[in-house]
């Protein structure tokens, strides 16, 4: 005798949600880099081969590859991703404190030869 119901039949739990690499067809691609990260560090590394992009917290480094491989069609030698965590600033129109959005960034670093020219 069931309490609750009588249906006996167990029912099927729905198939994970899959978090990872994006395939290079998949159009979700161009949403993986936001912009790129024009600061004194970046650009000096920019000499090296290390090209750094502002990306979405959730992107892989797979991701991050598979996006470069399609917009600018070089190949990636290595990706690292770096978290930057959220600041306290003072506000300059209201008196105390804010806070900064945490951010994410990629370092890519691409085989000699190679360069990304941004338009």
């Amino acid at each position: 005798m069931a309490l609750f119901s009588s249906d006996t039949k167990k029912t099927k739990k729905a198939a994970p949600v899959r978090r990872g690499v994006l395939h290079p067809e998949d159009d979700r691609i161009a949403n993986v880099l936001k912009n790129p990260w024009f600061s004194e560090k970046a650009l000096i590394g920019t000499e090296n081969g290390v090209y750094v992009f502002e990306v979405p917290p959730a992107v892989t480094k797979h991701d991050v590859m598979n996006a470069i491989e399609k917009a600018y069609k070089v190949s990636p030698r290595k990706v690292n991703i770096v978290n930057l965590p959220a600041k306290k600033v003072s506000m300059r129109t209201k008196r105390g404190v804010g806070s900064r959005a945490r951010r994410h960034k990629a370092y890519v670093y691409l085989k000699k030869g190679e360069t990304i020219a941004f338009t």
